[in-house]
């Protein structure tokens, strides 16, 4: 199925409430697998978090992801150290397309047990979960912080920690600081000293006040609100929305939106824990980011200068080329499409400026969430076509309907 949009306006005024952060709750979701106690509200509606709350809920020996790269990653690690338990992981066949071996190398040197059922490197896995007592292992430092962030995550529950050492340039540093703030906030020691990170073993349950369950509010999400800041970007001077539930000093990568989208002359205010965004001006200059730390909103950045007819030079991509789909090569497709200039590299993609947008281009989204959510707000400047629409319920179910409510027809 592929959604219409027509040519539209929105409110001068409008509020958007935005579903938890998907990068939050699913790490609190494993952790709350690993001590039980914890207790967690606004967990995310996405695809991705449903998905691994009835994994870690299945008695099933055969656990299916789907697209849920980060459940695979995550999931990789939690299975590897339940002691007598063997699952085989498995995922849609762009899932069976994705790399896992660094992951899956890293957990074998700590003595875990992986076979891999197909190719090797990818999922399917057999999992057959046993202790974990080696407690030192090395990673390339610019992989998905994703494969970092699964072995800190298991961590606190190896029988001697885990120190972990990092080799080169670090990729995506606000996903490592997200997971171990999380593990701090339930009591779990560690340190990340240069390129070492350790975190100490602890069996005992999450840090409590008066004997109350620990409970842990997930903010909301930044990626989701990308789109909305794309929006206030190509809307008109003065127009204004709130998006909630939002705090200053986020531990959310993405929440560098505040800063970067000032060049696109919208201005954050933090207020009541939401965020006010105002459309304030249109002096608007070529752009030039290093998005290494924040790869998410690289495909939200990239249509919201398209949109304006500035040029933009991204870098820090290359984690791009392994999520859904190969975000890059699918944005220089999309854009060019639509009447845009792009060239790519492994890791970065230039965008020419452009004068004009052709109409009613059909968007193909490649089964990516972002890519869907990405191309929409172009609606503020040409009627477009979105094919399978329905792909936003990865990470944002209600996405077409709060369109609706900001005036998108």
């Amino acid at each position: 199925m592929s959604i219409t949009l027509q040519k539209s306006t929105i409110q001068k005024q409008s509020s958007i409430e935005i579903t938890g952060s998907k990068s939050e709750s699913n790490r609190l979701l494993l952790l709350q697998a690993l001590y039980p106690e914890l207790k967690i509200e606004n967990i995310s509606n996405s695809d991705d978090s449903q998905l691994m709350t009835r994994a870690l809920k299945s008695a099933s020996e055969i656990i299916d992801i789907h697209h849920a790269g980060t459940a695979m990653r995550f999931l990789t690690a939690f299975y590897a150290i339940q002691d007598g338990k063997t699952v085989t992981l498995t995922g849609s066949s762009r899932m069976k397309e994705r790399p896992i071996k660094i992951l899956v190398e890293a957990l074998k040197s700590l003595g875990a047990q992986i076979e891999y059922l197909e190719n090797d490197g990818f999922p399917p896995l057999k999992i057959t979960g046993q202790k974990l007592k080696k407690s030192k292992v090395t990673l390339q430092a610019n992989v998905s912080s994703q494969y970092i962030s699964a072995l800190l995550l298991i961590a606190s529950k190896l029988e001697n920690g885990l120190e972990l050492m990092l080799e080169g340039d670090i990729t995506s540093v606000p996903y490592i600081k997200m997971t171990l703030s999380l593990l701090a906030e339930i009591g779990v020691e560690s340190s990340f000293i240069g390129n070492t990170i350790k975190v100490k073993a602890n069996n005992q349950p999450p840090t409590t006040n008066h004997q109350q369950p620990t409970t842990l509010v997930v903010e909301s999400d930044w990626s989701s609100a990308s789109y909305f800041y794309s929006i206030v970007a190509m809307s008109e001077i003065g127009t204004q929305m709130t998006l909630s539930s939002y705090k200053e000093n986020s531990l959310q990568g993405d929440s560098v939106l505040e800063d970067i989208y000032k060049h696109f002359g919208v201005n954050t205010v933090f207020k009541n824990h939401s965020v006010i965004l105002t459309k304030e001006s249109n002096h608007l200059k070529p752009l030039s980011l290093d998005l290494k730390n924040a790869p998410d909103i690289a495909q939200t950045i990239a249509v919201t200068c398209f949109a304006l007819g500035i040029a933009c030079d991204l870098t820090g991509l290359h984690t791009l080329k392994i999520k859904e789909t190969d975000r890059l090569v699918a944005l220089k497709t999309e854009i060019e499409k639509l009447g845009g200039n792009v060239k790519i590299t492994e890791n970065s993609l230039q965008l020419s400026e452009t004068k004009s947008i052709n109409n009613m281009v059909s968007i193909a989204t490649y089964d990516d969430h972002r890519m869907a959510m990405a191309f929409a707000p172009l609606a503020l400047k040409t009627a477009i076509i979105i094919e399978n629409e329905a792909v936003v319920s990865k990470s944002f179910p209600t996405f077409w309907e709060d369109l609706k409510t900001l005036g998108f027809k």
